[in-house]
């Protein structure tokens, strides 16, 4: 099995309305953001965070899949210890249809 390159490793989706019909045309995301999209959909209402996937800038990917039409709400949730704070857990809040999916081939 050939490894795939960043550009080859897709997900597209419809985003859903209510009445599971899509809302427009399909979206499509590359690379990295495309990996999100994938672990936001497999992680459904627990979300995923940066404590669990150290060093992506998992901010900037969830920002560009809102940017591409689908919604992912921010949890601020407290940090405790020496460093606290708080740190965002990223839900999936859009419905979708996966039409197609190539981000775990070749891995």
């Amino acid at each position: 099995m050939t490894k795939l390159n960043r550009n080859e490793r897709n997900i597209r989706v419809n985003v859903l309305n209510d009445n599971n019909e899509p809302c427009g045309l399909p979206v499509t995301l590359v690379g990295r953001e495309a990996q999100t999209l994938r672990k936001l959909i497999d992680a459904g209402e627990s979300g995923i965070s940066s404590l669990d996937h150290p060093g992506i800038r998992l901010a900037h990917y969830c920002m560009k899949i809102r940017r591409a039409g689908v919604t992912v709400e921010t949890v601020k949730t407290p940090q405790r210890g020496e460093f606290g704070g708080w740190y965002g857990v990223y839900k999936l809040r859009s419905h979708v249809a996966v039409l197609e999916d190539n981000t775990r081939a070749g891995a």
